[in-house]
């Protein structure tokens, strides 16, 4: 098969179009762009894992031979002017590539809370609710009348030493026996070595945590020469891996103190921005372990981060919970994920065994105990079992609705007598995804839009307080619920053509409204909203509502009884709860039922971390709750083509937007047009 070079110059700035050229590389005939680029070292972003239909790994080719296998999301004059799709167009000649330049990845500043804003749950206790120990060990030295092998006489020490294989208050069966000590051959080999080096003062570090049958364990972890001080501390890890954002809190499990918090966006996000694009990614040649490796690489960062905002090394944390979706955690641990996309939807595993940071990669101490939280099924995972544990409602006599907005769209309804739970899938569309001017909520973004309702002029505001480059998706539920109440979209979601300002016109893909005009840009292209990307938003939204509403229909319990909707996640900080309501992403309700909790599963995992109770509440929580699968539901469709529309098409279940919608009305006739 015959070689060709591929080289690719990458644009560093919109405005001056700098350029870094890469050194070329060598591929074989119909080698994808993409495949090439990573070859070189080139960072291509590929949001829908490669599938061809994001359209946001747009390349130029401005000298030799490609061929395109898709021309989706371009147009006929884009093609003459030999821009690409890089997943898409393989490689048949020496060809020369500009790529423009990658979209930053910003914080919010509210990404990283302080570490002030999180309360150490009541009654924590290291010695009766953690499970890590570290105990100072002053041993015998051996004689020529005590022979006694190393292993035994750490055994002695630990056995003398209070509460270094015991919880405090607990009773027999709750503790461990010495018999039950167990190592890594690895430590073992050295640890005759370290006594001797400390002249028999050492400090261990153990874990006492159950095994899944109920028994328990101690495990040697750590084995250090001389003493530790009373009041060092002992580091531990809560991690959610979300499928747009990892957040990492770093903890002092002696008292129990938050003392770093980090997040930082996935990198997994370059090669899909929702799981199944991940999955159909990892699914490809060495995409499994790219995909392990990118998410690793963000964990490590974010490690790396928050030690030294405590000035601490790494290799002190002994302990890391971690939450997640399904998909993440297979990803994260190397596991197949197919079958999770694949019917009948099954997960490999939902709760798996207790790992070391050796085997699943994370910078911290090899011997560190990785405790992956369970999860209920292929699309209810750990993030959703850590939300109920610390959103309460498995606790609470109130019958809640708990939702993650987000591309699964993740619900559970109950109280502490019954939960059942179901997911549905949503899309990217809220997150940016599959919209023409969609972003992740970054600088530049629009955040929030308000439409003048006699002359359709838009005001908007702009994370970064700069000018824009497009909408992230709380800046898209306020867009789609001013255009709709201001009658620029009907209930269908159909642009009204005849309204005056020319801000509604026709463009390449159907009507569409403009938000910024290209002066106002930071690229110089106008920022619109087009008859398609309204189309993708109407589907996640009525993906969700459908989702919640089938969930208390099957169950037969009445959603306006529904005492308090708790919504987790990221994103439902930043959500506007009346225009959520207008378009029919959330129900109608009182506004005081609505709570918003922030990264609940983040919050759950540090939770797990310090209080062995809790980790088994979080076990139970994902035992107790009933999984239904929306796609064997046959009243799903109705429910979701039902709400394919502003904000339903039955209105009477929106009855706060159908008085707004009249004193609109009532407000156009009395006020002259402007």
């Amino acid at each position: 098969m015959a070689e060709h070079t591929v080289t690719f110059a990458v644009s560093r700035d919109q405005v001056t179009h700098d350029q870094v050229t890469h050194d070329p590389v060598t591929v074989q005939t119909g080698t994808l762009l993409t495949e090439a680029a990573r070859l070189a070292k080139v960072e291509i972003s590929q949001p829908c894992g490669g599938q061809g239909r994001c359209g946001r790994c747009l390349v130029k080719t401005t000298d030799g031979n490609i061929r395109r296998r898709s021309t989706l999301r371009l147009t006929a004059e884009d093609v003459q002017k030999g821009y690409a799709l890089a997943c898409q167009s393989v490689v048949e000649g020496d060809v020369s590539v500009e790529l423009p330049p990658q979209e930053k990845v910003e914080r919010r500043l509210s990404t990283d809370r302080t570490a002030a804003a999180v309360t150490v749950p009541p009654g924590y206790r290291y010695l009766s609710d953690q499970s890590l120990r570290r105990a100072n060990l002053t041993l015998t030295p051996p004689n020529m009348d005590d022979q006694t092998d190393d292993w035994s006489r750490l055994l002695t020490a630990l056995r003398k030493t209070p509460h270094a294989l015991t919880f405090e208050g607990s009773h027999d069966q709750d503790n461990v026996q010495p018999a039950q000590l167990q190592a890594s051959l690895p430590l073992i080999r050295r640890i005759g070595r370290i006594m001797r080096q400390g002249e028999w003062q050492v400090t261990a570090v153990l874990d006492l945590a159950p095994k899944r049958d109920g028994t328990r364990v101690a495990r040697l972890l750590d084995l250090r020469p001389g003493h530790a001080a009373a009041d060092a501390p002992l580091w531990g890890a809560a991690i959610d891996i979300g499928t747009t954002t990892v957040t990492l809190w770093l903890v002092d499990l002696l008292g129990g103190q938050v003392q770093a918090q980090v997040a930082e966006y996935n990198g997994q996000i370059a090669r899909g921005e929702d799981v199944i694009s991940r999955i159909i990614y990892a699914s490809k040649n060495g995409g499994e372990d790219e995909m392990r490796q990118l998410v690793l690489k963000t964990i490590n960062h974010l490690l790396e981060r928050a030690c030294q905002r405590a000035k601490v090394q790494p290799s002190e944390i002994f302990k890391v919970t971690v939450a997640g979706n399904s998909t993440m955690i297979h990803l994260l641990l190397g596991i197949p994920a197919e079958s999770i996309r694949l019917m009948p939807f099954v997960t490999a595993v939902n709760s798996t065994p207790a790992l070391t940071a050796g085997e699943v990669g994370f910078d911290v101490h090899p011997e560190a105990m990785i405790d992956c939280l369970p999860g209920v099924a292929s699309y209810v995972g750990a993030d959703i079992s850590a939300g109920v544990l610390s959103s309460g409602m498995d606790d609470s006599d109130k019958v809640s609705l708990f939702l993650d907005i987000g591309t699964n769209g993740e619900t559970v309804l109950g109280s502490h007598d019954w939960l059942v739970t179901c997911a549905c899938s949503a899309g990217p569309a809220f997150e940016g995804a599959g919209v023409l001017h969609g972003m992740r909520a970054t600088r530049g973004a629009i955040e929030e839009v308000w439409i003048h309702g006699q002359t359709y002029e838009p005001n908007y505001r702009v994370i970064g307080e700069t000018k824009p480059r497009g909408f992230c998706g709380s800046g898209l539920i306020s867009l789609l619920a001013e255009l709709f109440l201001n009658g620029i979209l009907d209930k269908g979601g159909n642009f009204n053509a005849s309204l005056p300002g020319g801000r509604v016109r026709q463009g390449d893909h159907g009507l569409e409204y403009v938000v910024a005009w290209a002066d106002e840009t930071q690229h110089g292209k106008d920022i619109v909203i087009t008859h398609v990307d309204v189309d993708n938003l109407l589907r996640a939204k009525a993906a969700i509502y459908a989702g919640f509403t089938v969930l208390a229909n099957g169950v037969g319990y009445p959603l306006e009884e529904v005492e308090q909707v708790l919504i987790g996640g990221a994103f439902g900080k930043y959500i506007n709860v009346e225009k959520a309501v207008e378009i029919g992403l959330l129900p109608d309700m009182p506004w005081d039922r609505f709570h918003f909790l922030g990264n609940t599963a983040v919050l759950g995992a540090y939770r797990a971390l310090l209080d062995r109770h809790t980790r088994e509440r979080i076990q139970d929580i994902a035992s107790r709750m009933t999984y239904v699968e929306l796609s064997a539901d046959n009243s799903f469709y109705d429910a979701f083509t039902s709400a394919l529309f502003l904000p339903h098409t039955n209105l009477s279940l929106f009855p706060s937007v159908v008085d707004e919608l009249e004193q609109i009305e009532k407000q156009r006739q009395v006020t002259p047009d402007v």
